[in-house]
């Protein structure tokens, strides 16, 4: 994770501790009705100037040196578009964002742009061009507001779930240029999105005014730590389906670290001055934190096993080699999904043609507050359950097929969960074969 956009020497009032001292309008952007001034794209009182000669040179000379001497294979730039900046405002084929992308030393090397900085027209999600991936704070918050029971936001989900083509299309690029992510270091950990309906960050010293406001988080009753049984289910629920969920989607999973293992913040979204346990990992596990933890594998597992969840092109429905389309959506009734389906919909299911050498799979997703029943498509062989997010459980490939309630042909989903179906062709497994129909 890489700053390039400012440095610690503050605004016009200092200190001078390094590049200010030794070339000032050489390295930083200064503001051109006042050059005593700096401009500040990144909030931090200056701003590196690309347009600069020494300072993209320094900016090359860093990432050379990580990559060549230290060998790391990938970067996430910090507030990207402030090293596209110049007198026009952002430009995605900027110089020095052009010598990154060009530079030899970093060819095959991952290129992350955080696509916004805090300066004017600063939100620039999907404008880098390739082989630049961003990281995608659409599929953050409509993940977050689907499951959190927002009426009306199944199309987005879905859009979300095929990786994004309404953003990174038009720039040449498919899923993989989406790095999806739930939580990141900025905001809530997983489990404080699920605990917290506001932030608590009074421990920053800033009388809680620091940090986002509005972070589509759900209580589910009770703000913070509760011994109520219902409220702490309900809330393991919602977080396994929020896993599922970005480990499912086209695109790449961003993790945030300590997930897993259940960390929690307390509710403060903005702990990055914090150098005290509540920053830090804690690696002991309860039974709780294990059995999402080993959850939190089988997802990770799964999606590695089945090509259809790695796609590099997008999800259309089109048909394949097969004449089998890529993918397909399904009402709880089991007849397609239609154009005015998707704006009162809580609840819907896809199908993921078969990659070789895996299987199709079935993704049944509920995110409302009742049961429902879903007629499902006929498979080829069977369909085998593999992920239940309500039970906490992923099955591997040698499970047998217990737990999946089948009503009239129907497959039950549980309130806010998903199921994942398996087509599988093993008769050495238990399996569900008449019942879908």
């Amino acid at each position: 994770d890489v700053v390039f956009n400012h440095t610690a020497e503050g605004d016009h009032r200092g200190p001078t501790l390094s590049l200010r001292g030794l070339d000032n309008p050489g390295y930083y952007a200064l503001d051109p009705r006042d050059p005593a001034r700096y401009l500040d794209y990144s909030g931090c009182g200056n701003s590196l100037d690309p347009q600069r000669p020494l300072a993209r040179a320094l900016v090359l000379d860093c990432l050379r040196y990580w990559a060549v001497e230290m060998r790391v294979d990938g970067f996430r730039f910090d507030l990207a578009p402030a090293l596209g900046r110049g007198p026009r405002g952002f430009d995605p084929r900027g110089e020095l964002l052009r010598a990154i992308a060009d530079e030899p030393a970093l060819a095959g090397c991952k290129l992350i742009a955080e696509p916004w900085d805090v300066g004017p027209g600063g939100y620039n999600l999907g404008r880098f061009p390739p082989p630049w991936a961003e990281w995608n704070d659409r599929f953050r918050d409509d993940v977050r507001r689907f499951w959190r029971g927002e009426h009306g936001r199944a199309g987005a989900l879905a859009t979300r779930l095929c990786g994004s083509d309404d953003v990174f299309s038009g720039s040449g690029r498919g899923p993989l240029a989406s790095v999806n992510y739930v939580t990141a270091h900025d905001g809530f950990t997983l489990v404080d999105l699920v605990s917290y309906a506001r932030k608590h960050n009074e421990e920053n010293g800033e009388e809680n005014r620091d940090g986002h406001g509005e972070n589509f988080s759900h209580n589910h009753g009770v703000e913070g730590p509760t011994d109520d049984p219902a409220i702490t289910e309900a809330r393991a629920r919602t977080r396994r389906a929020l896993w599922a969920t970005l480990l499912l989607a086209q695109g790449v999973p961003m993790i945030s670290a300590g997930d897993e293992l259940g960390r929690t913040q307390h509710g403060n979204n903005n702990a990055y001055c914090h150098d005290s346990p509540l920053g830090w990992l804690d690696w002991a596990l309860d039974d709780a934190r294990a059995r999402f933890l080993e959850f939190a594998r089988g997802l990770v597992a799964l999606r590695r096993e089945h090509p259809a969840l790695r796609r590099a092109s997008f999800l259309t429905g089109a048909p394949g080699r097969r004449g089998v389309p890529d993918v397909a959506w399904l009402r709880p009734d089991g007849h397609a999904m239609q154009p005015g389906d998707w704006a009162g919909a809580d609840c819907f299911g896809y199908a993921l043609a078969a990659e070789e050498p895996a299987r199709a799979l079935l993704i049944l997703i509920n995110a409302s507050t009742r049961g429902v029943l879903f007629r499902v498509p006929a498979p080829s062989h069977a369909w085998r359950l593999r992920v239940d997010t309500a039970a906490g459980a992923v099955l591997d490939t040698r499970a047998r097929a217990a737990g999946v309630a089948w009503v009239d042909g129907r497959c039950a989903v549980a309130p806010r969960s998903l199921l994942v179906l398996r087509d599988d062709p093993d008769d050495g497994c238990g399996r569900m074969r008449g019942e879908a129909r």
